[in-house]
């Protein structure tokens, strides 16, 4: 379970083969009994102490400096964002109390019908040089001017 912004609780979202891979490779390597991060003596991390852990691994991760903890709930929505996923999908990811929670936050990362529009035209007109595609799926040579 995931807290979150709104202070709800929500299930933690669906994880794909490489975070699946990745946890059990670090529970392996640092079993602990219901614990998934621990300090050295395998005991809880204290408040005290993540915040130079946390630093320590967004170097090792390479991840901008001063990319905080807070900033892993916006890069996993405009993650799904950018390939696909509903605001109610998205809602539900991250535990937001209404879809609306979610649009007044991520909005901006969701393409608009501009922007489909585009990729519309692009998708069928640069498929191939002189060739339009019809929805019939027969193709009928155009001249360009």
């Amino acid at each position: 379970m995931c807290p979150s912004s709104s202070g709800s609780v929500a299930p933690a979202p669906p994880q794909g083969e490489v975070v699946v891979d990745a946890l059990a490779a670090h529970s392996a390597a640092f079993p602990t009994d219901d614990l998934v991060f621990v300090n050295e003596r395998g005991q809880p991390i204290r408040r005290s102490q993540f915040g130079h852990l946390w630093r320590a691994a967004v170097v090792a991760a390479a991840a901008p400096k001063g990319t905080g903890f807070h900033d892993l709930p916006r890069y996993y929505a405009s993650l799904v964002i950018r390939h696909g996923e509903s605001v109610k999908v998205v809602q539900a990811q991250l535990g937001h109390a209404t879809a609306a929670e979610t649009l007044d936050t991520y909005s901006h990362l969701w393409p608009d019908r501009d922007d489909r529009a585009r990729v519309a035209v692009d998708s069928v007109l640069g498929a191939s040089s002189g060739a339009l595609v019809v929805p019939s799926g027969r193709s009928e040579s155009c001249s360009r001017r």
